[in-house]
């Protein structure tokens, strides 16, 4: 081993210090909270050598994430970890995690050295199966383990991003919830007909309007016709490609849809529908319901609907289904992304539903920090001392931002919000509302805020088939984005260490408690009880500390609170200082 030695900061900072004995850790054998570690403690395990496509890594920082709750609740019977037993096959959660190299296995050593500071990126998939680190794979709530091809060629895929020096490393390990939020704003949903896809138009055989298909059809696979003129036949045909086989079905009435989806596709959904002329909630209603995994609805007409859609929020969330539209008649209007944004509107007036918990703190800070960012925010929670923690700790950031910042202790359908939106917009509604809060009945709320261009963004998911009311005129009306979104890439947590490099991101600003490598299940369900108002971060290299709020730093730890902002916000000082002075654990 290469961690040997005596200790101190600037060999932390090497990856030379030396090793602990014993290798904590905190694995979860089954249902509930209570079944993480070995009678409410971290067990003692070897720390192994490496193989030669190995790496021993040391891990520093690990955030806590609401999104281990349904971990926690089910145990061995989550989706994502295919059947495994934990009583006998014990999982690790920590997956927002950053990790230094200790030691490098021979066929590496010419990608990392000792000292490496890397960040984890856990949505990893190996032959299309999820087998995401802190999951399948396990995670960071532990002082050294081994990465191997599991993460760094799954699929010929690296899942670690080098970390700046200059970059503490609780931010980096937040900046796995910072890239799911920039992912919030990146386009994630399809926005152009799938190439060598199925595609399903429909239609009213009364309905003589001359619609333009444009290119929209040319490279699709199938097209099948239901209940279209004759006219809307001949334009079709006009527009697909050579290769497209087409076919003409009569009207179903919409009890018929399924069975046509059944036969055409198999039961997975048309990868994309174009619905012309719609004249009834309901019809849309049904229509959606066929949409194939990253599918696209494509509204086209110039009548609104007759009250809102049934529409699956989860699917919305989890399977990036898009709802495109235009009043027509040419189809490829709807399509693109400049007809359909994903970022917040210049200048505009947004809303944050749920705005005093972690992520939606989060959203907020984002959006202060944004160079062409709101010029009004308005953040929203029924928890009156997380909005207080809320606008104390980015109160200043709207100061130097010239940004409005509002907090309203409500919730979505209380009409005071409503009041609110309307006074600040002359009626208009919110350019955007972001729903943090995994309720559906919150988020239809959330979606009567909106102006008839708006963007709703569902951040936080309900499980498939959670649907809810949503009016779909205002997406072909009014170019009104309904999206929503779930985790991150590679390339959305590379640009948060970019934006925390360069100074035009905090991640430290959302930190609201830190605790050692024994507080790591203390933390788990203080995460649980919603006990902070913002993250959670276990230092796996610190023995001895409790968990802590910032706060409550100055006087269990004057040395580190000492260190701490001006809006007693973490620092890397205040970092330094913890590990300086209460990371000398125990060496060999």
């Amino acid at each position: 081993m290469t961690a040997t030695g005596e200790w101190s900061y600037d060999r932390y900072r090497e990856g030379t210090a030396p090793l602990p004995r014993p290798n904590l850790a905190w694995n979860s054998y089954g249902r509930g909270v209570e079944s993480i570690g070995r009678d409410g403690h971290p067990e003692p395990v070897d720390v192994p050598a490496p193989a030669p496509d190995q790496l021993l890594v040391r891990v520093d920082a690990v955030g806590l994430c609401f999104s281990d709750v349904k971990l926690i609740r089910l145990g061995s019977e989550h989706p994502k970890l295919y059947g495994r037993d934990l009583s006998v096959d014990p999982i690790r959660l920590g997956h927002e995690a950053t990790v230094t190299v200790i030691e490098v296995g021979d066929d590496l050593a010419d990608t990392y050295r000792t000292g490496d500071r890397l960040a984890i990126q856990p949505d990893i998939y190996l032959n299309g199966r999820s087998v995401a680190y802190g999951y399948t794979i396990p995670g960071g709530l532990i002082q050294y383990h081994l990465i191997g091809p599991e993460i760094l060629a799954a699929d010929g895929v690296s899942y670690v991003i080098p970390v700046d020096e200059g970059i503490g490393y609780a931010a980096a390990a937040l900046s796995e919830p910072w890239a799911c939020v920039e992912a919030a704003y990146t386009q994630r949903r399809r926005l152009w007909p799938r190439t060598g896809g199925t595609a399903w138009i429909i239609g009213h055989p009364d309905d003589e309007r001359s619609y333009d298909f444009g290119e929209t059809l040319r490279d699709t696979a199938r097209v099948v016709l239901t209940g279209v003129s004759p006219s809307t036949v001949t334009a079709v045909l006009k527009a697909t490609g050579p290769r497209t086989e087409t076919s003409v079905v009569d009207a179903p009435e919409l009890a018929e849809y399924s069975p046509i989806v059944d036969r055409e596709t198999d039961g997975e959904g048309f990868d994309d529908i174009i619905l012309l002329d719609p004249r009834s909630a309901s019809e849309v209603t049904e229509v959606a319901r066929h949409i194939a995994f990253r599918g696209t609805l494509n509204l086209v007409g110039e009548r609104p609907l007759d009250g809102p859609s049934s529409i699956d929020f989860g699917r919305l969330h989890y399977d990036y289904t898009a709802f495109v539209g235009t009043r027509g008649p040419k189809i490829a209007a709807a399509y693109g992304e400049q007809r359909n944004r994903c970022d917040l509107r210049p200048g505009g007036l947004a809303v944050f539903v749920g705005a005093g918990g972690p992520m939606g703190q989060m959203h907020v800070q984002r959006a202060l920090e944004k160079a062409d960012g709101p010029a009004v925010i308005i953040g929203i929670d029924p928890d009156r001392a997380r909005l207080d923690v809320l606008a104390e700790s980015l109160g200043p950031l709207a100061e130097r931002s010239g940004c409005e910042l509002i907090v309203l202790n409500a919730d979505a359908s209380d009409p005071s919000v409503r009041d609110l939106i309307d006074r600040r917009s002359d009626g208009a509604g919110a350019d955007d509302v972001v729903v943090t809060v995994p309720v559906a009945s919150v988020m239809a709320s959330a979606a009567q805020l909106m102006s008839p261009d708006g963007m709703l963004v569902f951040f936080a998911g309900v499980a498939n088939g959670t649907t809810g009311p949503l009016d779909m005129s205002r997406v072909y009306l009014s170019s009104a984005q309904y999206t929503g979104t779930s985790g991150s890439t590679l390339d959305d947590q590379a640009l948060v260490l970019d934006k925390t490099a360069q100074g035009s991101l905090s991640p430290d600003l959302n930190l609201a408690a830190v605790g050692g490598i024994e507080a790591g299940r203390d933390g788990v369900q203080a995460m649980l009880d919603g006990r902070f108002a913002g993250k959670i971060v276990i230092f796996p290299q610190v023995a001895g500390m409790p968990l802590l709020g910032l706060d409550e730093l100055a006087d269990k730890y004057p040395d580190i609170g000492s260190a701490l902002g001006p809006q007693g916000q973490w620092t890397s000082e205040a970092e330094r200082r913890l590990l300086e002075t209460y990371g000398a654990v125990e060496g060999s």
